[in-house]
């Protein structure tokens, strides 16, 4: 395993000072994940630096085995070790050590277009977005996966019929977010999942949300994806799975308590009717089973209504610590 000192406190510090110079525009932060990228990483540090040339560029090196630490660290970046895999956890370790107006996400496999990180930028300075999502558009039969852009397109309309729909591209990974939304949003996930999380995020607390168009390409030769479409696909939805039962508990109980009395209707109408036609109940077990799937589903609209009053008092909460942060005041405010 190749590994790379972090970068020192006193690097980050002066790192982190520079961001905070900066009177004269907001201060960027552009947060690249990675997992053995040494192929990609020079070119991507380069575009975004060309792009922005005020930004500062953080690498967080997720336990990668080759030389993407000591790649990003000669190309200029501020590189960081996130020992626990995933990218949900270098995203969660990011957004506590940077202090920053705009925080850009991309991934570091060269496919997004560094280009169009400014009009992401602009639409959270100017038109003060809070989260904008880079949608990905291409022409090449080589850049998605037909796996994934079935999943992607399924798992996105998933998303949008739970929670309603702002975005055409669920699992981009390339997105500007305001400090008030990074500041304000309780991470919990491990891996790629951490894009449907930021969306769940926003589109529950209401924050305005935007979409741009951006041109996405293949991968360069040698680069080789970490995507797995069923591993990743799995994991994706059994986190919009424990976010339905987190933010609408009410729907999701209520949705089993139906289950379990239909369940029970089912099988207890024939033993109602032999009774009314005999006056007997020969089938006692079964009874006695639908009987308690009944007194289950009671159980479940009741823990419904009361997760659903435990979420209101969370909702109000993160809505309350997301507007006492001082939002980025530019020329235009």
């Amino acid at each position: 395993m190749q590994t790379l000192p972090e970068t020192s406190s006193d690097t980050l510090n002066n790192a982190s000072s520079e961001i905070n110079s900066d009177a004269q525009g907001p201060k960027i932060a552009v947060i690249i994940p990675c997992y053995n990228e040494e192929v990609t990483i020079a070119r991507v540090i380069k575009d975004f630096r060309e792009a922005l040339p005020t930004a500062q560029i953080f690498v967080y090196d997720n336990n990668s085995k080759d030389k993407t630490s000591q790649v990003a660290a000669d190309a200029g970046a501020i590189v960081k070790q996130e020992i626990r895999q995933g990218k949900g956890f270098a995203i969660r370790r990011a957004f506590s050590d940077i202090d920053a107006d705009v925080y850009l996400m991309v991934d570091g496999d060269a496919t997004y277009d560094a280009q169009s990180a400014r009009k992401l930028i602009d639409k959270v300075t100017k038109e003060h977005f809070d989260f904008v999502n880079g949608a990905r558009i291409h022409d090449s039969s080589k850049a998605y996966r037909p796996g994934h852009t079935f999943g992607n397109y399924m798992l996105t309309r998933a998303v949008s019929l739970v929670f309603g729909r702002q975005t055409e591209d669920m699992l981009s990974g390339y997105k500007a977010l305001s400090r008030r939304f990074v500041k304000s949003f309780p991470a919990t996930s491990k891996g790629f999942e951490i894009e449907t999380e930021l969306m769940v995020h926003a589109l529950e607390l209401k924050v305005p949300i935007a979409e741009i168009e951006t041109p996405y390409k293949e991968r360069p030769e040698d680069s080789f994806s970490k995507l797995s479409t069923f591993k990743d696909g799995y994991k994706i939805t059994r986190m919009i799975f424990h976010l339905v039962r987190i933010e609408k508990p009410l729907s999701f109980f209520l949705l089993g308590a139906c289950a379990l009395f239909a369940l029970s209707l089912i099988l207890v109408t024939p033993i109602f009717i032999e009774f009314l036609r005999t006056g007997e109940v020969r089938r006692f077990p079964t009874a006695f089973l639908a009987g308690m799937l009944g007194v289950s589903g009671i159980f479940s609209v009741s823990t419904g209504f009361i997760l659903d009053l435990v979420q209101r008092a969370r909702h109000e909460a993160k809505m309350l610590h997301y507007l006492s942060i001082k939002p980025y005041q530019g020329e235009d405010s």
